[in-house]
Order: structure tokens, then C-alpha cells, then sequence
């Protein structure tokens, strides 16, 4: 869940080529699965649940028009965890971005369902679409967007290889708040490592 009680700041995330791949295995009781037509419903409702947008149906909306014209590439670029019983329940995608002349791969919209967060599906997703954006884009810089309210998800992506990086003028983010991101960031992980009450509060 994201966690608003600190300053929304932007934060920029590059694993760089070379970096070796961290496997982390799923637990047996649940399963990958790529995108297939419908499924769209299922992403906004995980998206949604994890509070990225206000409803189910602005998802549905913002994935129609920004990833289902391009169907055959989400077929290869759009994962889902399942249950057994074929319940989707965590997501994420590789997807190409250009800054300005240079096309980059991103990973966007990792999600996991509240209800099964703590598992260690976070991990095992961002591992295994990491290595399959090495496997279709090649071993090159991968890039990713995510922000302070998602501070437990920078640190499992650093896990993985990715670091914040003060990179300037990615995609669409000039990255001029890559100094107050790292501050907050560092107050955050003071505050968790057990400083007096109310040091959070100050953020």
C-alpha cells in the first residue's frame, strides 16, 4: 500500500546493463501467467487495490488507451501472478518509453493485492520480469518511475539491481527532485531503524 503520511516526491530508478540477475522463486501455490484478452479487468482492480487510482473504472480507462493498442506486445510484456484457482492477484510490465530520440525498456505498475502482500510475490515478480526484459530487450539499462509513498518498493527493487538515479530528463520526468527524493528516502529508513517518535512525523 502506498504510504501518504510522507512527502510525495518522484523517484527515478536505473538498473544498469551488466548488473547480475537476483532469482527469486514463487511460492508453489501460485503461478505466472501472461496478459490475455480480458485481463484488463483484473489489472485495473489489482491497480486499484492498491490505491494508484481512485476506481476500478479510471484503470480500465487509463490501460485501454495507453497499453491495449498494443496488443501483441502485452501478450509478452504484461505478467500476472495467479492463485491456483486462476485468481490474479499481483502484476507488472516491461514497456519502452523514449527520451527524447532514445527508446528505453520501464518497468510499470508492479502491484501486489493487499490481501497477499507480505508473501514475497513482490519479489519474485520483479525478479522474473526483470530477467524476461533481458531476455527481449537484451542486457541494457532498464529504467523505472515509482515515488516516496512507495518507499517499501524501492527497497525491493533495489534488491534486484535497481538504484535511484539523479539521471536528468527521462521520458517524460526531468528528475530535479532527485535530491529531496534520496533526503526523504534516508529519513525514512532512520525512522524504521528505530529513531525517537515523532522523527517521521517530521518529514
Amino acid at each position: 500500500m502506498l504510504d501518504k503520511s510522507v512527502p510525495y516526491v518522484d523517484v527515478l530508478m536505473c538498473r544498469k546493463k551488466g548488473t547480475p540477475v537476483v532469482s527469486f522463486e514463487l511460492p508453489n501455490e501460485y503461478k505466472f501467467a501472461l496478459f490475455h484478452s480480458g485481463d484488463e479487468k483484473a489489472w485495473a482492480k489489482i491497480e486499484t487495490a492498491v490505491l494508484e487510482f481512485p476506481d476500478e473504472a479510471e484503470a480500465l480507462l487509463y490501460f485501454q488507451t495507453d497499453y491495449l493498442p498494443f496488443t501483441a506486445e502485452l501478450e509478452k510484456r504484461c505478467l500476472f501472478i495467479e492463485t491456483r484457482e486462476g485468481e490474479k492477484i499481483a502484476t507488472a510490465a516491461m514497456w519502452w518509453c523514449y527520451s527524447g530520440s532514445r527508446r528505453d525498456p520501464w518497468l510499470q505498475w508492479v502491484a501486489v493485492h493487499p490481501k497477499y502482500q507480505g508473501l514475497g510475490l513482490g519479489k519474485a515478480i520483479v525478479s522474473k520480469i526483470t530477467q524476461m526484459m533481458i531476455d527481449l530487450e537484451g542486457d541494457r539499462d532498464f529504467y523505472l518511475h515509482t515515488q516516496t509513498w512507495n518507499h517499501k518498493a524501492v527497497r525491493i527493487y533495489e534488491l534486484f539491481g535497481y538504484a535511484v538515479t539523479s539521471e536528468r530528463n527521462l521520458f517524460k520526468y526531468t528528475n530535479e527532485n532527485y535530491e529531496k527524493a534520496v533526503a526523504v528516502l534516508e529519513r525514512i529508513d532512520k525512522a524504521q531503524r528505530g529513531c525517537p517518535p515523532g522523527f517521521a512525523g517530521s518529514l
